[in-house]
C-alpha cells in the first residue's frame, strides 16, 4: 500500500450556494463537467485553432527531468515555435510541455471565448489566466502554487490524470525547505515505500479530466498531473477571501521564493543535498509522530 486515493467529487452543474458551502469554504476539490457548456472555447479550442491563433511565437518548453540545483525553479529545457510544438504533441509522445503560458498576451481575442465563473466565487485575477500544454508522457511534478490561489483548471482536447493532496500532508510528501514542491526522487504513481516510508497511508484524491471538464482546486492543494494525450488546459486563478491566506501568499512570493532561488544560485549542489536531507528528516519525524504534516 502507498497512497490512499479516492475519486474527486464530480457534478454536471452546481448551485453557487451549494458550491460555497460544500467545496469553497471547506476547501474540497470538485470537478464540474458542465461549467464550460456556454463557453465558445468548448467548441472552438481545438489544437488546430490554437496553432493558427498563436502561430510561430517561440515558447519555452519543460520536461520531466529533475530540477538542476544551479538554476531557478522552472528553468526551460528547450524552446520551439508554438505551431511546430502543437504538431509535435498531437503526432507523437513527448515529455515536452508548456508551463504557465499567458497566451492572451499574444492572442487577446481568446478571452472572448471564456466566461469567468463569478457566480461561484469572486476575486478572479483577470490579468493572470494561464495555459498549460503537454504531450502524452509529460508530467507536472508534485507541488502547490506558491501564491496560494483557488484554481479553476479546465482541460481541452485530450485526457489528463490528476492526483491531489491537502496541504497538511506537506511534510509527509517530502516537501523541500523554502519551497512549494516535493522531493523529485519518487514516482507518484508507484512510490518506493521502502525508501520513502512517510508516503505510506497518505490520503488524496484522483481523477481523469476530459475535454471541457473543470477542476476546482482549492488554495494550497498539492497537485501532480500527467498528460495522457496531446492536450492543453486553462487555469483561472482567484484569491481566497481570508486575510491570513492573502498574507501567506505575500510571504511565499516575497520571502520563500526569493530565498530559495538565492540559495540555489549561491550554493548549487551543496544546497540541494542539504535540503533533500532535511526534507527526509522532516518526513521521518512527522511519520514517527503520527502526524500528517
Amino acid at each position: 500500500m502507498s497512497f490512499i486515493l479516492e475519486p474527486i467529487d464530480t457534478v454536471d452543474h452546481i448551485d453557487p450556494a451549494e458550491f460555497r458551502e460544500k467545496y469553497l469554504k471547506p476547501r474540497r476539490p470538485l470537478i464540474i463537467k458542465g461549467l464550460t457548456n456556454d463557453w465558445p472555447a468548448r467548441e472552438k479550442w481545438t489544437a488546430g485553432y490554437m496553432k493558427e491563433t498563436v502561430g510561430k511565437k517561440v515558447v519555452p518548453l519543460y520536461d520531466n527531468s529533475k530540477a538542476d540545483p544551479s538554476k531557478p525553479i522552472n528553468a526551460k529545457a528547450a524552446e520551439m515555435a508554438f505551431d511546430a510544438y502543437i504538431d509535435l504533441i498531437m503526432s507523437q509522445p513527448t515529455e515536452l510541455r508548456i508551463f504557465f503560458f499567458n497566451i492572451f498576451k499574444h492572442a487577446p481575442q481568446l478571452m472572448d471565448d471564456i466566461i469567468l465563473p463569478r457566480d461561484l466565487m469572486g476575486g478572479f485575477l483577470e490579468s493572470m489566466p494561464a495555459m498549460f500544454f503537454g504531450g502524452s508522457n509529460s508530467v507536472t511534478f508534485l507541488h502547490y502554487d506558491i501564491d496560494l490561489p483557488h484554481i479553476f483548471h479546465t482541460h481541452f482536447v485530450g485526457r489528463k490524470h490528476v492526483i491531489l493532496f491537502e496541504n497538511k500532508w506537506k511534510r509527509r510528501l517530502y516537501c523541500l525547505p523554502n519551497a512549494t514542491y516535493a522531493l523529485e526522487d519518487y514516482d507518484v504513481l508507484n512510490p518506493d515505500i521502502a525508501r520513502f516510508p512517510a508516503l505510506e497511508g497518505i490520503r488524496g484524491t484522483e481523477a481523469f479530466l476530459e475535454h471541457g471538464d473543470t477542476l476546482f482546486m482549492p488554495t494550497g492543494y498539492w497537485h501532480w498531473m500527467k498528460y495522457l494525450s496531446g492536450s492543453f488546459s486553462l487555469s483561472l486563478r482567484a484569491w481566497d477571501a481570508s486575510v491570513s491566506r492573502k498574507a501567506a501568499s505575500v510571504y511565499n512570493l516575497a520571502i520563500k521564493g526569493g530565498v530559495d532561488s538565492l540559495l540555489k544560485m549561491t550554493f548549487k549542489g551543496n544546497y540541494a543535498q542539504y535540503r533533500e536531507k532535511l526534507a527526509v528528516k522532516w518526513a521521518d519525524r512527522a511519520l514517527a509522530a503520527g502526524k500528517p504534516w
